[in-house]
């Protein structure tokens, strides 16, 4: 090899040396910032120290949440006694009602079951046939055709005013032949007293004609016969049949409707379903004296607009006691006819009604 080459070839290697020995420098100087940390480090670094100073954070925190729970654990307690008591108030609801004050009946009593209702309306009528053991129809008639015709005279009058009208008119008509034939000009005059007495006449000479033509001048016994008659419907043909026939039926006049509803017996309105509803509490039997009974309380003591509480002798088994005076004192002020010591409705009263106390009503125009 020339010197020439040579010396070319040292100088390569001088400079490859030189080459390496300053990436080696630059290695070397690199390496103490790796040292200081790079932004990939000091992200890390960076998490772990929030990570630590969020530490304390959450530790503090943990208290609280035990301190939550025996909060609810406080709330669940409350809670607990809460479904207790609801249990328990029935109970002593129940033991009150059960020693409650000794009444006949509960004072609502609508949702009393069937059995108790029937009771019930049967001790109501046995504590009126002892009140009223004198009642009886508050008509005065001597046969059924006095009583046929006095019943449809009763209506939207009293039968006061009938009994003071009808011995004018039965002294002058005393048959069924009579009557038919009577001038209806004349009829009217005797029956003005009792109030729509043009219809009335029309009703009594038309019945007359049917008993005549139809049943030889004598009252029918039976039901269907009666109600055929003009001006005789349901309640006039049951109080002929259980008065001058003794065969039972319930007279559902406005007395009755009254107070049946009142007693909560029935809540029925027509009178047709009133007679059904009632009839199905009593035996048939009772019919006929329940019809009394009911009557006689509704025109003396329980009254329409004011009735007499107070002196009412059925007032533990009324669920509507209440509803009219019930001071004694003033209560006695309300009582009507043999009970206030006044006249009754018939001029010739039974002897029993007369036994018992009652006094015959005046005749017409008298005093």
């Amino acid at each position: 090899m020339s010197s020439a080459k040579k010396a070319a070839a040292a100088n390569k290697a001088a400079s490859a040396g030189e080459a390496s020995f300053a990436e080696e420098s630059t290695a070397v100087e690199e390496a103490p910032s790796a040292g200081k940390a790079s932004p990939a480090k000091k992200t890390s670094s960076a998490k772990k120290a929030a990570s630590a100073k969020k530490a304390p954070a959450a530790r503090k925190k943990a208290p609280a949440a035990k301190k939550a729970a025996p909060v609810k654990k406080a709330a669940a307690v409350k809670k607990a006694p809460a479904p207790r008591k609801q249990v328990v108030a029935p109970q002593k609801a129940t033991a009150a009602v059960s020693a409650s004050p000794a009444r006949t009946v509960d004072p609502h009593p609508r949702g009393e079951s069937r059995t108790a209702l029937v009771r019930r309306a049967r001790r109501i009528d046995r504590e009126l046939a002892e009140v009223y053991p004198y009642a009886h129809p508050e008509l005065d008639f001597e046969n059924p055709f006095q009583l046929v015709v006095a019943t449809v005279l009763s209506a939207q009058t009293t039968d006061l005013r009938v009994n003071q009208t009808t011995p004018g008119l039965f002294a002058r008509y005393p048959t069924p032949e009579d009557l038919a034939a009577a001038n209806p000009e004349e009829v009217e005059e005797i029956l003005r007293p009792t109030g729509f007495f043009r219809a009335k006449t029309k009703s009594v000479i038309g019945l007359s004609k049917a008993l005549v033509e139809q049943f030889g001048g004598e009252v029918p016994g039976r039901l269907e016969d009666l109600v055929k008659l003009p001006g005789v419907g349901r309640k006039t043909a049951f109080v002929v049949l259980g008065n001058a026939f003794g065969r039972p039926g319930i007279t559902v006049d406005t007395h009755f409707q009254r107070l049946v509803r009142r007693w909560r017996w029935t809540e029925e309105t027509d009178p047709d379903k009133i007679e059904a509803a009632v009839g199905a509490l009593f035996p048939k039997s009772d019919w006929t004296d329940l019809s009394h009974h009911v009557i006689w309380h509704g025109r003396r003591i329980c009254h329409a607009r004011k009735p007499a509480c107070g002196a009412c002798p059925i007032a533990p088994l009324c669920p509507a006691y209440g509803e009219g005076e019930t001071d004694p004192e003033k209560a006695r002020k309300l009582l009507k006819y043999e009970k206030a010591g006044q006249p009754g409705q018939r001029l010739k009263p039974p002897q029993a009604y007369l036994d018992a106390g009652g006094r015959p009503a005046p005749p017409l125009g008298a005093g």
